[in-house]
């Protein structure tokens, strides 16, 4: 843990699971090693690690954390009141090929229990041999971990969402890209269709329900007779269960002066505005109309240099909180969805360190911010705590 630096209205630290530095990775890994390659080396199959999704239970006073780590070891939980990590036991489920957890921790408020899905690192080479990726399911209360099926053979997931009041998990997998359903009453799935044909990596961070139920999420259209399938292929839709159908919208989230044109989703929330809101683009917000699927953009928070703002969550204000920007230069944004106004709040740096990017934050009913970060080329990533 490292004392932080004041910011603005900010107090910051960092927690680190793992202290591994990288010094080769851009001489070495990037572009060059295989999923073989990095496994081969100590370092990087135990210590490479991200913190790619967060959860917060409050009864506990955890936050808990689906991690990649090529050695399977991908489930934690960061105690507030010792201030260490406590391990969930993911590594005595996992049969080599489970890597991470990507955006796929979700908590059913019935029973408490938890459930997560794995992703995958491995190439199609091993299609076969992988058995794909698996829901599993958590009892915080007596620290009991179990899988519970595999719901696409072969295939496995990046994101999942929880329905409430239908017991169901809706995921999407990679590769292909597909969307799936889980009965977590009978214990059934189905493949609900694809939401691209390969031609482009379609999806964004994750997937949402609105408040009708239905599960939104990227689609792109093909255009197989041009070399590319166009400015405007990057759209919307959703699946409506009660209707058993997707909606494919024409329309997606538009590129800021230029409509026509449709940026890359890369996150999606529901804030309980009868709407909902998304990011994409360079860290672009926007809000959708889920009647018509229509979007239109709210502004670019950081538009001189490279950015993103995968995930934001409610706090206790009312107001939205993220992290945008990327490779080391990263702000708090907090959001108004009554108003659509946004602020940055600070830099996400401590004396020793700064940020390289965020992929999902929870929010704890004192307004505390946790922030997962990942992809880090030259150290293992930390869990950022945020005090405002």
């Amino acid at each position: 843990m490292e004392e932080s630096l004041q910011c603005r209205k900010m107090k910051i630290r960092t927690f680190k699971l793992k202290d591994r530095h990288f010094t080769n990775w851009h001489t070495e890994v990037e572009n060059r090693w295989n999923y073989d390659d990095i496994r081969r080396d100590p370092a990087f199959l135990h210590d490479w690690i991200s913190f790619d999704c967060c959860l917060f239970v409050p009864e506990q006073n955890r936050v808990y954390c689906g991690l990649t780590c090529l050695d399977g070891d991908i489930f934690w939980a960061f105690d507030r009141d010792s201030q260490t990590f406590v391990n969930c036991g993911y590594k005595s489920l996992n049969d080599g090929f489970d890597a991470k957890f990507h955006r796929s921790l979700v908590r059913d408020d019935k029973d408490g229990c938890l459930y997560a899905a794995t992703a995958l690192l491995h190439d199609i080479d091993r299609y076969w041999d992988a058995a794909g990726g698996v829901i599993v399911k958590y009892d915080p209360a007596k620290g009991r971990l179990e899988k519970i099926a595999v719901p696409m053979p072969h295939l496995y997931i990046q994101m999942i969402c929880l329905d409430q009041q239908s017991n169901f998990i809706y995921g999407v997998t990679f590769t292909p890209e597909r969307m799936f359903s889980y009965d977590l009453r009978t214990g059934a799935s189905r493949d609900l269709g694809p939401i691209s044909s390969g031609f482009e990596f379609t999806q964004g961070q994750n997937i949402e329900l609105d408040d009708e139920g239905c599960v939104w999420s990227p689609w792109s259209v093909t255009r197989a007779w041009q070399n590319s399938p166009g400015p405007d292929s990057k759209r919307l839709c959703k699946y409506d269960p009660r209707a058993d159908r997707f909606v494919f919208f024409k329309t997606g989230l538009p590129k800021p002066g230029n409509e026509s044109e449709y940026v890359k989703m890369d996150g999606l929330f529901n804030f309980k505005t009868g709407d909902l809101f998304a990011s994409g683009g360079n860290g672009s917000l926007y809000r959708i109309d889920t009647k018509t699927g229509k979007a239109w953009s709210l502004g670019t928070p950081i538009e001189a240099r490279p950015s993103r703002l995968s995930s934001m969550k409610l706090g206790p204000d009312g107001c939205a909180y993220g992290v945008t920007g990327m490779e080391g230069k990263c702000e708090v944004i907090r959001f108004d969805p009554k108003t659509d106004a946004y602020e940055l709040l600070g830099p996400m740096a401590t004396d020793e360190d700064r940020c390289w990017q965020i992929h999902d934050i929870a929010v704890t009913p004192d307004g505390t911010i946790y922030a997962c970060e990942n992809d880090n080329p030259f150290r293992a990533s930390y869990l950022w705590e945020i005090t405002l």
